[in-house]
């Protein structure tokens, strides 16, 4: 009974108290408004899909009270009659940096950014892009200016947060509320923030490429996994605060259709479960980005078109950014259509204002109405946790919601006010009475002919004499008052005469008229007839045509992904690489993705037959070193060992350069990381299956490799910094490098043998992505391609490996193989080289054309590589000149870029002849491949007909043909009056093995 009292006592204590403000108040009276504000006869949407009509809304205490049809008005009640004016929850953008200011670039004393290798932060984490300690609510200022933009566009309820670094700290959820400060602030911390950005306030140099920051996300959340199991003896800040923040909402802001891609494989790794921020282009990938089964966050900043008004100036513009400004209104439409759910954000806007205006192009072209509304109300506020409070007008949420004309979602509707927690914001006078029709004008004796046009809250004025001679005026209206102020046409003169008046009656207006003599007068003005929008049938707007979506949506894309077909070619000369050797008058056969049967009469009923009587076949060209289609830097440079990253994470498979060296009868590269540091990071091996996704490309159960390098590019000899500080600064560094990498890897090892031996009892040893790569060199379970020119370093790195007991699988380059070529094939390892490159930099001045042949004639498996993307067009005649400079037949020369690189990449069992049952990754040539006239006509990966040069031709056509129908659209689009961008060539980088990210 005593507790029961108790209780009872505390509860009416604490309500009684929490109910009264504890703050002094000196700016205006104590006691606070309790009444209730009622609005009747409006048309209601609770939420999108519950719609009231008649219905009346109760708010009292910023809070809705009750919403319905038979809702009862208490006594102390302020009533507003809505007849004819419909409410909507406000929106919601869960996505800003509202009233947080961007961390400046920080540059360090003398004002150079010189590269910090290792933190200065003690009691952190050890990456200072890792700031996952910081608060918004710690740095928030609100910005009533900016809020004030926000309200006028319909949003009451903003998430912001600071958006620098790859952890960026928590977001706080703020109501717009612009006279109630201590209300503002709905949750101090509502979400947690990611990105693959690095942060604005270090001079650390890692990560400096895309993999970089994948490999510190990683690393990152093992070292959570870690942390949390008590595993650590030191605290760590950055660790904590993630670990308390786990159970907030993360919103990782991708940017990119294949970084929310990226994005999604890392939160699948780790069973997370990301909001992603994308791009806009999503529409581009929309099967890939629905199977992530994510919620998207997804701005409608549209692109402008470009101004090709000079055709000189227009070739500049890529096919793929015309297309994009075509196409980027439709993503909103495209992505509801799949399924996909979303919020809409007004991220990357230049203007706020410019909301509404790509919101009403996006449902021009089908994205429906309600789901628009609910990407702005009850998503946003679902992704959050929040429905209960925001997002819709049920019982108890805030009251939180705009007054409108008619339906949201209409040009012609009028905002007129955003209510946020029952603070009223004026967008437009609800009071405003429309004066816009024909008026008689009197103004004393003098009579005028009076027009008001133009919109409901921006009338414009035409005034003309009886005698129709038009007359100079300015109109204005504010609160329902008028201005108007008739000019001379003599602007030399200034006669003005001015009239003033307030709008009772919109049939007969009148007021005082000051004359330029100062002479007052009385004017009326008499409704003769309505205002009647006249429609200029010459000026209706059709949308424009939108191109399809291509796969890639880039120059040269298929219309549709494309399948494998059974293909049989008849009477060809068939390339085996195989005991067989080279056959004529040969048919091959490809059913289901494989060589089916090599011979003669073959047949199939099922077949597309292809003559290629006086054409060769053969298998795909391997190029063993590429740097094509890897997005946002080939190089990790920011340490001196990267073994963690891997350019498995970062494909581009809209990259040109993979149909081009489909051209040229490329199947299958080796993307490998470039040669920065002595230990760089892992390769990918790729299928170049145009059209389709990165992860599709990805050859299946792919062999491990890791990219080392030797030489200038290692130890910063050619970075152009004026004072170099990483280590190693010289050859011998480098073999310290390695020896210390490995030893610590060995001990790594041996560390979690011994831990997962003793029934993982006691604390474990910390997962290190860096070392655990390390270790499956030693455990012989990845394999070594080395970057080398030198033979004292080619011999040091095989020493080097010999001490640990595993070999190096690959030197490439290997320009001076030649005078070690013994030592080669005693070690066991394999060289992928140039065919004719020399003398390009000091360490290449030894180098010779005789190489290659020398080293296969010492029994080294040898390949010809590209290291270049155009190079990697024409491997087919680089695979010549071994002919010609070591007399090498033209069989074994063929296998220089066919079989041999296979071997080198452990892929072998699967590619590099025509053998039956080997994938059917075939080109059919016009000629001898070797020779310089030959044309690569068909190229086949998997039974998939990727580049076919009849079906090439065409598209060359087509493209031409969408070029001319963009350029029109964009030409309409400008004389329209739209704002245009000046036409700008993009310069693509070209990746090699020295290329370092700006």
């Amino acid at each position: 009974m005593k507790k029961t009292l108790l209780l009872f006592f505390l509860t009416v204590f604490l309500t009684k108290t929490q109910a009264q403000s504890y703050f002094p108040v000196n700016e205006s009276v104590q006691n606070k408004n309790k009444n209730y504000t009622v609005f009747t006869n409006a048309t209601i949407y609770v939420t999108p899909t519950q719609k009231i009509e008649k219905g009346t809304l109760l708010v009292q205490d910023g809070k809705v009270v009750a919403v319905g049809n038979a809702v009862s008005i208490p006594k102390n009640s302020i009533v507003v009659n809505l007849e004819g004016k419909t409410i909507y929850p406000s929106f919601i953008d869960i996505y800003t940096s509202f009233g947080i200011e961007k961390p400046k670039r920080n540059l360090s004393s003398g004002g150079d950014r010189s590269p910090l290798y290792d933190t200065k932060r003690v009691g952190y984490y050890w990456n200072e892009s890792v700031r996952s300690e910081l608060n918004g609510s710690e740095t928030f200022k609100y910005d009533t200016a900016k809020a004030e933009e926000l309200l006028k566009a319909g949003f009451g309820v903003v998430g912001t947060h600071i958006p620098d670094g790859i952890a960026q700290g928590t977001g706080v959820l703020v109501a717009l509320n612009n006279t109630e400060n201590s209300k503002q602030i709905i949750a101090d911390k509502i979400t947690n923030h990611f990105a693959f950005t690095k942060s604005n306030v270090t001079n650390q140099a890692y990560p400096s490429s895309l993999m970089g920051s994948m490999a510190l996300l990683r690393q990152m959340y093992l070292d959570l996994d870690w942390y949390k199991k008590g595993n650590s003896e030191t605290k760590d800040l950055s660790l904590e605060a993630l670990a308390a923040n786990e159970k907030l909402i993360q919103i990782f802001a991708a940017e990119d259709k294949l970084n929310s891609l990226r994005a999604s494989k890392i939160a699948k790794e780790f069973g997370l479960n990301y909001v992603l921020k994308g791009s806009g282009n999503e529409f581009e990938r929309i099967q890939e980005i629905k199977n992530t089964n994510a919620k998207f966050i997804i701005p409608i900043s549209f692109p402008e078109a470009y101004d090709v008004s000079n055709p000189y100036l227009s070739n500049q513009v890529e096919l793929t950014d015309m297309r994009f400004w075509n196409q980027a209104p439709t993503n909103l439409k495209v992505l509801s259509d799949n399924g996909v759910v979303f919020a809409l954000t007004t991220d990357k806007l230049k203007k706020t204002e410019d909301f509404k205006t790509n919101l009403l192009k996006a449902i021009k072209l089908g994205f429906d109405k309600t789901k628009a509304l609910e990407s702005l109300t009850t998503i946003p506020a679902a992704i959050l946790g929040k429905s209960n409070e925001i997002g819709s007008l049920k019982t108890g949420a805030y009251a939180n919601f705009v007054i409108t004309s008619g339906e949201i979602f209409d040009e012609k509707t009028i905002l007129y006010e955003n209510w946020v927690q029952g603070t009223k914001y004026i967008v437009n006078d609800i009071n405003a009475k429309d004066i816009r029709g024909n008026y008689d004008l009197n103004i004393g004796n003098d009579t005028y002919k009076w027009k008001i046009a133009g919109t409901e809250t921006t009338p414009k004025s035409e005034v003309t004499t009886a005698a129709a001679a038009k007359v100079n005026s300015t109109l204005n209206v504010s609160k329902n008052w008028i201005s108007l102020v008739l000019k001379p046409s003599d602007t030399t003169k200034s006669n003005y005469t001015r009239l003033t008046g307030f709008v009772e009656n919109t049939e007969n207006l009148s007021g005082k008229a000051v004359l330029s003599n100062g002479n007052e007068l009385i004017w009326n003005a008499k409704r003769t007839s309505p205002f009647t929008a006249v429609k200029d049938s010459s000026k209706v707007e059709k949308p424009n045509v939108i191109i399809p979506t291509t796969y890639p949506n880039v120059a040269f894309g298929d219309s549709k992904k494309l399948t494998a077909q059974t293909l049989l070619f008849k009477n060809a000369t068939v390339w085996t690489n195989e005991k067989e050797g080279i056959l004529t008058e040969t048919d091959v056969l490809i059913k289901n993705g494989k060589i089916a049967a090599v011979g003669k009469n073959l047949s199939d009923a099922a077949a597309v037959t292809i003559d290629a009587k006086g054409k060769h076949i053969t298998s795909g060209i391997i190029d063993e070193h590429s740097h094509i289609a890897i997005s946002k830097g080939v190089n990790e440079s920011g340490h001196n060992s990267t073994a963690e990253v891997t350019i498995q994470d970062v494909v581009n498979s809209e990259d040109i350069n993979i149909y081009r060296d489909l051209a040229g009868g490329v199947t299958i590269s080796q993307l490998l990381h470039g040669s920065a540091n002595p230990i760089g990071g892992r390769s990918a091996i790729i299928k170049w299956k145009w059209g389709s996704s990165p992860e599709e490309m990805l050859y299946k159960n792919q062999p491990k490799f890791i990219k080392f390098a030797l030489g200038e590019n290692v130890k910063q000899a050619n970075w152009g910094i004026q004072n170099p500080t990483r280590f190693p600064q010289t050859r011998m560094g480098v073999e310290q490098v390695f020896t210390d990498y490995f030893q610590r890897a060995k001990e790594y090892d041996e560390s979690w043998k011994t831990f997962n031996s003793g029934s993982k009892k006691g604390k474990a040893p910390r997962v290190d992505l860096e070392l655990q790569t390390l270790a499956e060199i030693i455990n012989k379970d990845r394999f070594i391609t080395c970057h080398s020119y030198v033979e004292s370093e080619i011999l040091m790195l095989m020493n080097v490996a010999e001490k640990f007991n595993f070999r190096v699988n690959t030197f490439t380059h290997i320009l001076e193989g030649y005078k070690v070529s013994d030592k080669m094939k005693e070690h066991g390892v394999g060289a992928s080289t140039f065919s004719d490159w020399w003398a390009y930099k000091f360490e290449v001045n030894d180098a010779i054309p005789f190489n290659g042949p020398i080293m296969h004639n010492q029994g080294v498996v040898v390949a010809y590589n590209s290291d270049d993307a155009e190079m990697s067009r024409r491997l087919n005649q680089e695979a010549a000149k071994a002919v010609k400079y070591g007399n090498i037949s033209e069989e074994d020369a063929w296998k220089f870029v066919t079989l041999n690189p296979a071997k080198l990449l452990h892929i072998d069992d699967k590619v590099g002849s025509l053998k039956v049952g080997k994938d059917a990754d075939v080109v059919l040539w016009s000629d001898n491949p070797l020779s310089i006239y030959a044309k690569a006509e068909k190229t086949i990966i998997e039974g998939v007909v990727y580049f076919d040069i009849e079906k090439d031709a065409d598209k060359q056509l087509a493209i031409t043909k969408e070029r001319n129908i963009l350029i029109g659209q964009m030409l309409q689009e400008k004389n329209k009056g739209a704002n245009t961008q000046k036409p700008t060539k993009k310069e693509k980088i070209e990746y090699h093995c020295d290329t370092l990210e700006q």
